[in-house]
């Protein structure tokens, strides 16, 4: 057995089962290995961004490792951008990047480059492998080093000779990793703040976004008068009827902090503490007021639902959470302004929908409305890295066929990867992309105005405009082989996204904005 074929028994005996590739030359013997061994389903990407992008959202939705095939330092490279997003995510990923010959790459040829230099912005973990010999038992280290509470990014740099030569066969990883209990010092502390506190907010991140923490953390705070925050861009937040509400931090940080700044204690879950996006001149980093005392619960890495359970039972908490009562907003009608389009979605979104959200500017009010919607999985936009909600869009759909997707999607983002569009054709995904068409790069016109500039200059001004040529998404979508639609009123958006719901594969409506 040769090292390619090792390794893809290796990630299938973890029970990986997509890779997400990008392959050149160097890596045909890993496409030998895929036709071999079956079990593996090998996703195209046309930009290693698409890639890497898909094993993030494939890694939120699976809680497996998202597994990457890239090209040489130049690819990983195209691919660091949605990796930095999937490490601000906490998703497991391993990155396969392929190698010169062992002997080739002292000749400095023109794909020679640092990669592990490249690899370690990025990853947690880097290793070159030196024989084909080490490469089974490297990939299976790899696997159980993105698995490392709370999801790392693991990076394997694989020399195509080490793929060729022979090795003894797969290894097995350890794939069952247990995110650590959180000490009883920390779950007194929290409970004597909860107790003796004038008002507490707890802020949640991580698993605690999930079911079984968003119900324990009701329960306290219904009990004990304790609000309930997420942060501004969650990884992943279940949502909707039948499952307790947490309120998102605004964006700006005058905002947030305003919104923080009556409570005298904030006990953190499964997050850090929160900072600003950006600093902005007169107001601090650090969100949370000086006089607010904080209190680690649980980092990241440990266990946050577990901690907030045995919160609740430190409290002798007994009653039942709060969760959200069944709502939906009526169809809108009339042009199509973000609430409006909020609206569209809130009303005709299905159960168990998957909503992957890069709308930027436009997003916000479907999210305040969307609390009493049919139960759907809300995916955010965590390192602040454009070109994340189509890529992401499609591994979830990948590791979630049952599920429909929506791809909320800005315009100006949207170009970064609208290569996924292709992918998602390919592969028959049931991915609906909703294009906000405003035309601009809108969050930067809000940040010149912020500065006080309230008439930019000529080059200011064209530095945030996308008219000058327009971009014609159905046209876009079409060479991609997505069927599109451009729609100009709310009504009709939200007649075409029930549509689109209910067909198979993909689809794309343009909104007018």
């Amino acid at each position: 057995m040769n090292g390619a074929e090792a390794l893809i028994r290796t990630a299938l005996q973890a029970g990986i089962t997509a890779c997400f590739a990008n392959p050149g030359t160097t890596e045909i013997p890993l496409l030998q290995a895929l036709d071999a061994v079956p079990g593996m389903r090998s996703v195209l990407g046309l930009f290693e961004g698409v890639c890497t992008g898909a094993a993030d959202g494939f890694a939120r939705m699976s809680d497996k490792p998202g597994f990457t095939l890239l090209h040489h330092g130049p690819g990983f490279a195209n691919g660091i951008a949605n990796l930095h997003n999937a490490r601000r995510a906490f998703s497991p990923i391993v990155n396969i990047i392929g190698q010169h010959m062992t002997w080739h790459v002292e000749a400095d040829s023109p794909l020679t480059s640092d990669i592990e230099g490249l690899a370690r912005a990025v990853s947690a973990s880097v290793v070159s492998v030196r024989s084909a010999a080490d490469l089974p038992s490297a990939f299976a280290h790899a696997i159980e080093a993105a698995l490392c509470p709370p999801g790392r990014i693991a990076s394997l740099i694989v020399p195509m000779d080490c793929l060729t030569g022979e090795c003894r066969g797969p290894v097995r990883a350890s794939c069952a990793p247990r995110f650590p209990s959180v000490e009883s010092q920390r779950l007194s502390l929290a409970a004597e703040a909860i107790r003796i506190g004038k008002s507490t907010a707890i802020l949640l991140g991580g698993r605690a976004l999930r079911q079984a923490g968003l119900n324990a953390a009701s329960r306290i705070g219904a009990a004990m008068n304790c609000r309930l925050f997420c942060n501004t861009f969650p990884a992943r937040l279940e949502r909707g009827a039948g499952i307790p509400q947490v309120e998102r931090l605004p964006y700006f940080p005058e905002q947030a902090i305003e919104r923080l700044s009556s409570f005298s204690h904030i006990i953190l879950a499964g997050d850090r503490e929160p900072v600003s996006f950006f600093g902005y001149p007169g107001l601090p980093s650090r969100l949370i007021p000086d006089q607010c005392k904080v209190i680690s619960l649980a980092a990241p890495a440990e266990d946050a639902t577990e901690a907030l359970q045995a919160l609740a039972e430190e409290l002798q908490i007994t009653g039942a959470p709060i969760a959200a009562e069944a709502a939906r907003p009526e169809r809108p009608r009339g042009r199509i302004s973000p609430r409006s389009l909020g609206e569209a979605i809130a009303s005709v979104q299905p159960e168990g929908l998957i909503l992957v959200d890069e709308a930027v500017t436009s997003g916000l009010p479907h999210f305040l409305l969307s609390a009493g919607v049919p139960p759907f999985t809300y995916l955010g936009h965590t390192g602040g890295s454009i070109g994340q909600g189509l890529p992401c869009a499609t591994g979830a759909a990948i590791a979630c066929p049952d599920r429909k997707v929506l791809a909320f999607q800005a315009d100006g983002s949207a170009m970064y990867t609208a290569q996924a569009l292709w992918t998602q054709a390919r592969e028959g995904l049931a991915v609906t992309t909703i294009l906000c068409a405003n035309r601009s790069y809108r969050i930067l016109q809000i940040e010149l105005a912020r500065a006080g500039i309230e008439k930019p200059g000529p080059q200011s001004a064209a530095m945030t405009d996308l008219t000058r040529p327009e971009l014609k998404w159905v046209d876009i979508a079409h060479g991609m082989g997505v069927p599109a639609i451009r729609v100009e009123t709310a009504d009709v958006l939200a007649e075409q996204l029930a549509r689109a719901f209910a067909e198979p594969g993909p689809h794309l409506i343009e909104a007018m904005l």
